[in-house]
């Protein structure tokens, strides 16, 4: 077999190997039965991945893309039968072939072992309804919840929320198949809840949860750190010390400030398990072109331990958090139309996702911070390396 290499952004960055990849693929469990496989199970994999990075994210997409290269991609790959999979072919790989649960966990480690980043500090978890999966004149679909490394921009593990549960009753599932120790778990105010909480210190980890109404208690126990002392004739209680960080940001036509204060709660006043700093955090947006300026004000809690940079601390973890939006769900569903692609299937739409955070994760460990520009370069390179084995040798 022939071999594809795929250059990150410049010679600082590492390269993407298919055939490195591949022998990865084996270890991918075939759901076919023996007979009458005419594609190996890694060899369609690979073909759908290079479509995909060509561009292709629809299954008719990827099927046109294969034939139109067919005679390149027959000696890549070797193919016997001087065939690339069909549209159907495609479809069943997707919907029948593998158990997206396993093929999650193989991409994933190999992210990890090829480029490193599974040190990162930060898990956060965010959940998403894939839009193409909900049937015409209903308003629920396949809806995952995920766990994301902001750092290295990778999916760790996701799974499906079922139909009878939500993202809350989910979510102790997923953090069970996790390594929590030395992370930082971090999560909205859904996520909120004692137990949740409590299972993630004894897996070994620490979490910061935003708060909303839905901890009425909570909330109002969290902004008492943040008021002034009452005053009253003849009697003085000093104000409470803070951590503050700030930062400011200029990007897409508008100014962002960030600023954050945080307490330490020495005297356990927060009826909340392991429940050591609480923040505010305030977020102010500037439009450059009207002048415009609204302000915006968050609480939260951690399980973290005070230190003297805790307050930078948390003004990173906080904005990770919220980078999930533009860091992998505006990406799969913009730039990789995931919400645009129609899937009757929920196992398709399982092993489309996971597609979908392998490519996220696998453009930003290239140096990519722009997807799209990713996949332009991909193309780009994928149609030289295509046209020289169409050459005589």
């Amino acid at each position: 077999m022939h071999n594809i290499t795929l250059a990150g952004l410049d010679s600082t960055y590492p390269s993407f190997d298919i055939q490195e990849l591949m022998t990865k693929f084996e270890d991918v469990n075939d759901q076919r039965k023996a007979q009458g496989i005419r594609y190996k199970l890694p060899c369609l994999l690979a073909m759908i991945l290079l479509a995909r990075l060509a561009g292709e994210t629809k299954p008719s997409g990827i099927a046109d893309w294969l034939k139109l290269r067919k005679g390149q991609l027959v000696t890549l790959f070797n193919l016997k039968h001087a065939q690339v999979p069909s549209l159907n072919t495609i479809r069943r790989t997707l919907a029948e072939t593998i158990v997206a649960q396993e093929w999650q966990k193989v991409v994933v480690h190999y992210l990890h072992d090829r480029y490193g980043g599974d040190e990162s500090e930060q898990i956060v978890l965010d959940g998403k309804t894939m839009r193409g999966t909900i049937p015409k004149g209903e308003k629920a679909g396949v809806h995952l919840l995920s766990a994301y490394l902001p750092e290295g921009g990778v999916v760790q593990d996701q799974i499906e929320v079922e139909s009878k549960e939500n993202e809350l009753t989910a979510a102790p599932r997923l953090l069970a198949n996790l390594n929590l120790k030395g992370k930082v778990v971090s999560g909205d105010a859904m996520f909120t809840q004692r137990k949740l909480s409590v299972q993630v210190r004894a897996q070994g980890g620490d979490y910061l949860w935003f708060i909303k109404d839905n901890q009425p208690t909570l909330l109002a126990d969290v902004q008492q750190f943040f008021q002034p002392p009452r005053k009253a004739k003849g009697w003085h209680m000093p104000l409470m010390a803070y951590h503050e960080a700030t930062s400011v940001d200029k990007g897409h036509g508008r100014i962002e400030q960030r600023r954050i204060r945080v307490a330490y709660d020495e005297t356990e006043f927060l009826n909340w398990p392991n429940a050591k700093l609480v923040f505010m955090l305030e977020r102010k947006v500037t439009q450059m072109a009207t002048g415009l300026t609204s302000v915006e004000t968050a609480y939260g809690i951690s399980s973290l331990a005070p230190h003297p940079t805790m307050a930078q601390q948390l003004l990173n973890l906080a904005r990770a958090h919220w980078g999930i939006e533009n860091g992998l769900h505006y990406r799969r569903d913009v730039t990789l139309n995931e919400d645009a692609t129609r899937m009757k299937s929920a196992t398709q739409a399982e092993a489309v996702a996971v597609f979908n955070n392998f490519i996220v994760g696998l453009a930003q460990k290239l140096g990519f911070s722009n997807l799209a520009y990713a996949l332009r370069h991909f193309n780009a390179q994928l149609h030289v390396r295509l046209a020289q084995l169409a050459l005589p040798s």
